[in-house]
């Protein structure tokens, strides 16, 4: 079968010449091929030496841990911030590990949307997460307005967000826009969105831009200093490997220091002056303000190994290689599959695309299905798509071609048909 050994070979050769390759050894990767590092990451034995050591400081220190431990706990929010800043492209007073993704979204728009006269609406897009949009309608109900009104959905075009729709949506409700709330990746499509244009575009029309950074951040670079992005939100578990559940992230930018903070909790305060006890807070000057409740710091062990781990690779290093292979797998599913009836959401262009790729089918559930019988793991989003996220850290361009070759073998001998054809179809 030339095509299989021409496959196989190229894959090889490319792995032979990965400078990330010895970061494999570093994670317990499932049996199989883990191709679902975009919806959790697995665990580095960095990440686990981390958390034991943790429990180790809890047993030995107890409250003591706190201040005593190493970090000290009781300013890992910052420590961890400060490690994560150079994946953001922001300083460090502007990043805090708090909260989850859903409760920053809230704690933004709590904090800085504030409507008023005809500046009430908010935009997102088609394929925003459904946390995203439940967040929002939430606020708008709160303030008492209408979602049918005030929640404007850019709508995709061939599965893809246009900037140039989203434009024209803010310019089509000129003066009412009051925040922009968009994916840095498309989760659904693998879609990488130009955030530089469209916050000057938002700023150009006296509007705030929230990025949901879920799926970009640990894949793909950012710049949100030098893009002046307002706030970001994200979880950690994904491309970072914090472990299920993990803390999530928040950015503001510095010219929004000294908001009061809409949601606020002890952890809300100045740390200097957090133990006065005081029922009237000192808020913190920068993106501490915007934590609540007290740090979860089992939570966020994992996190500073895996952050640690990123240090060593480069985010630029980490990118090069994601590209690489998911343009290897669009290039031989294109090649092998053409007439198989997959198609690809995923944009081709490197500058436009993000960490995973989404194939499409009619029978996505089943195929995603007959993949976790060949013993890889993607993961399916209804009511078609197939993600398969290749993750530069522990996956190898042989596995990739492995998968393609399974696709393969699943669509001509039609495999596919043993499962029903029913949505989150996991077997």
């Amino acid at each position: 079968m030339p095509g299989r050994e021409k496959l196989i070979e190229e894959a090889r050769s490319l792995d032979a010449g990965d400078a990330l390759r010895r970061f494999r050894e570093e994670f317990y990767l499932p049996e199989g091929i883990y191709l679902d590092g975009n919806s959790l990451g697995p665990l580095s034995r960095r990440a686990e030496e981390r958390l034991l050591q943790t429990i180790a400081e809890w047993k030995a220190l107890g409250i003591d841990g706190w201040m005593e431990a190493e970090p000290a706990w009781y300013y890992l929010a910052e420590s961890l911030g400060a490690l994560l800043a150079p994946l953001l492209g922001a300083a460090a007073d502007e990043v805090i590990v708090a909260n989850s993704t859903t409760v920053n979204l809230h704690q933004i728009l709590a904090t800085f949307y504030r409507p008023a006269g005809r500046r009430t609406k908010i935009v997102v897009d088609e394929y925003a997460f459904p946390t995203d949009v439940y967040a929002v309608k939430s606020h708008l109900a709160l303030h008492g307005l209408d979602a049918e009104e005030n929640l404007l959905v850019v709508e995709s075009r061939e599965r893809l967000i246009e900037e140039d729709d989203v434009v024209a949506l803010m310019d089509s409700s000129e003066g009412e826009v009051a925040m922009l709330v968009v994916p840095g990746v498309v989760y659904t499509t693998g879609q990488l969105l130009d955030i530089a244009r469209l916050t000057r575009e938002a700023h150009d029309r006296g509007i705030l831009i929230c990025i949901d950074a879920a799926h970009s951040i640990g894949s793909v670079p950012h710049q949100f200093d030098a893009w002046d992005v307002d706030f970001a939100v994200w979880c950690n578990y994904k491309h970072l490997n914090a472990g299920p559940g993990a803390v999530g992230g928040l950015y503001v930018n510095r010219r929004h220091f000294g908001a009061r903070p809409g949601l606020a909790g002890w952890f809300s305060s100045d740390k200097d002056r957090q133990f006065d006890m005081a029922h009237e807070p000192t808020f913190a000057g920068n993106a501490g303000a915007y934590q609540m409740g007290t740090n979860q710091i089992l939570s966020m062990a994992p996190l500073q190994a895996s952050l640690e781990m990123f240090q060593e690779a480069g985010i630029e290093a980490i990118r090069e290689k994601s590209l690489g292979m998911t343009r290897f797998l669009v290039a031989w599913v294109e090649r092998e599959l053409s007439d198989s009836g997959i198609g690809i959401a995923t944009p081709r262009d490197d500058v436009r695309r993000g960490g995973h790729v989404a194939l499409v089918h009619p029978e996505g559930a089943r195929i995603n299905a007959a993949l976790k019988r060949h013993g890889i793991v993607p993961d399916f989003r209804p009511p078609d798509m197939i993600r398969l996220a290749p993750v530069a850290l522990y996956n190898s361009y042989e596995e990739v071609a492995q998968t393609v070759l399974a696709l393969k073998r699943i669509m001509e001998r039609q495999e596919y048909l043993e499962f029903p054809n029913v949505r989150g179809v996991v077997a």
